[in-house]
């Protein structure tokens, strides 16, 4: 009978508590529903391992249902489409990156979305540099010992992108002009089919973000030989920047966010914002965050849609250097 009652004292307890923060949520403006964020990729990449651990802490901060759905497909554009037509009270975001939603934007005619009307910027989650990386199976370290690699190999000049028509293609052609040998770029559906071809030895190089390659990278399974952040990365001081090697115009850097859907109450756009701040600087999750390769920012609604919009011009510019134009 003790076990009893005392069991039936947690289970109430339990029940307050979880009473107490939806109350909790409804009176920051949060919405009280399940939530849904959707990913543009496979489980398993860079940007649903961050999606995921958002998510645990959301959970644990507010004790709502908090649910990851995975849409992949058409270089993000699935899942951007997902989020235009769901409603707007706050029950779904999406996290994206500048990787779908200005590239896309920008490299094509028609991407199916209006960039400034069909997504809210909601909350910067972070900044990611592009990398370029090389099979641990060709015996290489460094971009020189690359360039010297290339040399003496002919006919090896392919890399592979995670995400063709964006920066992590655009980033590797314009590095070849660099170095002075054109280099190809070979489209793979994402990061990890580009990995289990590096690991393989069946292409030689890759391009994609640092997220998406850094602790490949820390065990030696490839090997980062280039970096377009602005500046040595705070978590990875050791990855040569595109400054340091000679090359500052290549910087480049592109970030991680929440978005919502067209139309949203400005309100729910402020609650959001600040709970999805207070997550990612909690020092539990900023850490699991630098720990995938993103320098952790955060920022209001206003100043996301601002590099959102600064980030169109530069990328535009990015893709005229490297000979494209919008398909």
């Amino acid at each position: 009978m003790k076990n009893s009652r005392r069991t039936f004292l947690h289970l109430g307890m339990g029940a307050l508590a979880l009473a107490g923060l939806g109350a909790a949520r409804a009176q920051q403006g949060l919405p009280t529903g399940t939530v849904r964020i959707l990913v543009g990729f496979p489980p398993g990449g860079g940007s649903d391992i961050m999606a995921r651990y958002v998510a645990d802490k959301l959970r644990e901060r507010t004790g709502a249902n908090v649910i990851v759905e995975n849409r992949p497909g058409a270089s993000g554009a699935i899942a951007i489409d997902a989020l235009r037509k769901a409603q707007a009270d706050g029950t779904v975001l999406m996290y994206g990156t500048s990787a779908t939603t200005v590239a896309l934007t920008v490299t094509r005619k028609s991407p199916g979305f209006d960039l400034e009307k069909d997504l809210t910027p909601i909350a910067l989650t972070g900044a990611t540099a592009t990398a370029f990386v090389v099979s641990s199976t060709i015996g290489v370290r460094t971009l020189g010992e690359y360039v010297a690699w290339l040399k003496k190999n002919p006919g090896k000049e392919t890399f592979g992108t995670t995400a063709p028509g964006s920066n992590t293609h655009f980033f590797g052609v314009l590095l070849g002009q660099a170095i002075g040998i054109p280099l190809e770029a070979a489209a793979y559906k994402g990061a990890a089919p580009l990995l289990a071809d590096l690991y393989g030895g069946h292409v030689a190089a890759g391009c994609g973000g640092v997220t998406d390659f850094l602790t490949h990278h820390q065990t030696d399974k490839v090997r980062i030989v280039a970096v377009s952040s602005p500046k040595r990365l705070p978590f990875a001081p050791d990855l040569p920047i595109v400054s340091e090697l000679g090359y500052p115009s290549l910087n480049y850097e592109g970030f991680y966010g929440f978005y919502g859907p067209p139309k949203m109450n400005p309100a729910i756009i402020d609650a959001w914002n600040r709970e999805l701040s207070a997550a990612t600087e909690s020092s539990d999750l900023r850490a699991r965050l630098l720990n995938t390769g993103l320098d952790v920012q955060t920022a209001t609604p206003t100043e996301f849609a601002g590099r959102q919009a600064r980030l169109v011009v530069s990328f535009t510019e990015m893709m005229r250097k490297a000979g494209y134009s919008p398909e």
